[in-house]
């Protein structure tokens, strides 16, 4: 991935991280927390726990897909001007 600026390219990879991290925690820390009560509440448990992180990495790869597109936009309006201007 190649974003206009290395510093929120760094930003972008290590809340991403975070956030699968921060997903797989969730999930093993709510699975072992019911794996007593029985195995299907912990995997619903482990579901549940690993949604908030998800959530986030959904949201980070929605973000770095705009700004993908909004990079190709630029540059077919860029293109067009250059077509426009030469006709």
């Amino acid at each position: 991935m190649r974003l206009s600026s290395p510093i929120l390219s760094i930003l972008i990879n290590i809340l991403l991280g975070a956030s699968w991290a921060f997903a797989l925690l969730g999930a093993f820390t709510l699975f072992f927390l019911f794996i007593h009560v029985g195995f299907f509440y912990s995997f619903v448990g482990s579901f549940l726990g690993a949604m908030p992180g998800l959530f986030m990495v959904l949201l980070i790869e929605y973000f770095l897909m705009r700004e993908e597109k909004l990079n190709e936009l630029k540059k077919q309006t860029q293109l067009l001007e250059e077509l426009v201007a030469k006709a």
